[in-house]
């Protein structure tokens, strides 16, 4: 058995080594241990600081003139890209996700969501299953949801103003968001807001599912065995996965009982027209439908997800926003000015806005698209294989084989200096109103915060609904005191990106 092992360790170094001195990308720069092992992006990806360290690598690897390498090795057969080239993320492209996103699923094959789901053709036809639901035109139907939720978040800031305590606005930030999409999930608050804490620890639950994932999918052939021995660990990322689950299960089967005892009692879960409607309760009507084929599955699908990617990430583009507001006084002066405007002419109050009418506001839609370039929500490489059959693909002059894995950081993408000009660094909503319409064009190919084509997230309408609901409120009534650096904010990702600090004293508006 040991000999056995032995020779297959010894073969795959051996095609290790030949393939780093002899492979057709053997020439593709990188850190030196790359050539070998994915052990070096393993490291990154534990420093919290992988999206900085990426460009920082295409910057070193550049050649005369260019501001970043098109491509840089991250693994023996991983690539980071600078362009989303449409063979790779395209509409109808044939590069599937790659395994590194075994690592956000249960090992079951029959257990996925439409975010780690490989199988392109289950993908398409899944996701037109949730499709309405999730569209542009369903906003108007979650507004009251996200209102409510506003409300109390109002109240919380007020009380602030009045004892003067330092607060972590990050975590308010992702109280809201957490309560908003319980809200549109479940009809029901966790309570985040209410008690301005970690509610049945599902934020701790959500990071150490970050870390555990973004990890084991890098050796994802080992991820089984990993998930197995660990789901049991108090604590670990796969223990809170689990714990995910459970919770969501235990929240389908709360509304299961709701709307059995309305049937049971002759009254009709389904009500009058223009009332809203949360996600579970369209999902199991659907499901009721055989014409929908919406299966128990799916709309479990919707719950697991709806927590696991809701919260995190519009707390992250909500912190983005405001942050880079703060920090840059006369970007925050202006957007007063239009705000200010809009109350002037009853387009809004102080404490709400419409979703429709925060559309006309031209200068406060570039500071939200702002918000979103300079911190992106996920901090990771998109990673495409280049499936068996294919023949390999050609990019950058290079063809890379059947297996080999690409992907673009958005970060990287939004960093381009070629693509945003020397002030790529700055917070500039005005590049997105006095740029002409051929650099719009451009820059709009490169923005990608909820990521592109077919696998865009799902659920980026209600993350812009409630920045676009919440950030108008904020600044139209209360003042803050950035404490710790304000030159640039400080992050981490193991996937999703985080302030490190965001350290504020919250004060009423003095006009």
């Amino acid at each position: 058995m040991l000999y056995a092992v032995g020779a297959v360790i010894l073969f795959r170094s051996l095609t290790l080594l030949l393939q780093a001195l002899f492979g057709p990308l053997k020439d593709i720069p990188g850190p030196f241990l790359t050539r070998f092992t994915r052990l070096w992006y393993l490291r990154s990806i534990y420093s919290g600081q992988a999206h900085w360290e990426e460009i920082a690598l295409h910057r070193k690897f550049a050649k005369g003139g260019q501001f970043y390498a098109p491509v840089v090795r991250l693994g023996p057969n991983m690539f980071s890209i600078t362009r989303p080239k449409k063979v790779v993320y395209g509409i109808g492209s044939k590069l599937p996700k790659s395994s590194w996103y075994e690592g956000w699923k249960h090992p079951s094959p029959d257990r996925w969501t439409l975010f780690q789901d490989r199988n392109m053709q289950r993908h398409a036809e899944t996701r037109r299953k949730f499709q309405s639901m999730y569209a542009l035109s369903s906003l108007l139907h979650y507004e009251p949801y996200v209102e409510a939720a506003q409300d109390v978040f109002n109240q919380r800031l007020v009380e602030m103003c009045q004892d003067g305590r330092t607060v972590n606005m990050h975590h308010w930030l992702q109280c809201y968001a957490f309560d908003v999409i319980a809200n549109i999930t479940f009809s029901r608050r966790f309570g985040f807001l209410d008690e301005g804490k970690d509610m049945a620890k599902m934020m701790a639950s959500l990071d150490a599912n970050l870390l555990f994932s973004s990890m084991a999918g890098v050796y994802s052939w080992a991820y089984p065995l990993l998930y197995k021995i660990m789901e049991n660990v108090a604590g670990s990322g796969a223990a809170a996965r689990t714990y995910l689950m459970k919770f969501n299960t235990k929240m389908i089967a709360q509304k299961e009982t709701e709307r059995a005892a309305d049937k049971n009692a002759g009254r009709r879960h389904v009500p009058e027209e223009g009332t809203p409607r949360d996600f579970l309760s369209l999902a199991m009507d659907a499901e009721e439908d055989p014409e929908k084929k919406m299966t128990k599955y799916n709309v479990f699908m919707i719950g697991i997800s709806n927590i696991i990617a809701g919260s995190d990430t519009t707390a992250v583009s909500l912190s983005s926003v405001l942050w880079h507001l703060i920090a840059n006084p006369s970007t925050l002066q202006r957007l007063r000015v239009e705000l200010d405007q809009a109350i002037e002419d009853g387009k809004m109050t102080p404490d709400r806005i419409s979703f429709k009418q925060s559309q006309e506001l031209t200068y406060f839609q570039a500071c939200i698209k702002e918000g979103l370039r300079m911190c992106a929500a996920t901090g990771l490489p998109l990673w495409r294989e280049v499936p068996k059959g294919s023949g390999g693909v050609e990019l950058f002059g290079h063809c890379f084989p059947e297996g080999t894995e690409l992907g673009i950081n958005t970060w990287v993408a939004h960093y381009d200096e070629d693509i945003w000009g020397p002030d790529a660094t700055q917070f500039k909503p005005e590049r997105w109103i006095d740029s002409s319409a051929e650099k719009l064009k451009i820059m709009d190919s490169m923005f990608m915060p909820f990521g592109l084509g077919s696998r865009t997230c799902i659920g980026r309408h209600i993350s812009i609904l409630e920045m676009n609901k919440v950030v108008p409120m904020i600044v139209s009534k209360f003042d803050f005191e950035l404490l710790g650096k304000s030159d640039a904010m400080e992050t981490e990702t193991y996937w999703f990106v985080k302030p490190k600090d965001f350290r504020v004293v919250v004060k009423p508006r003095s006009k």
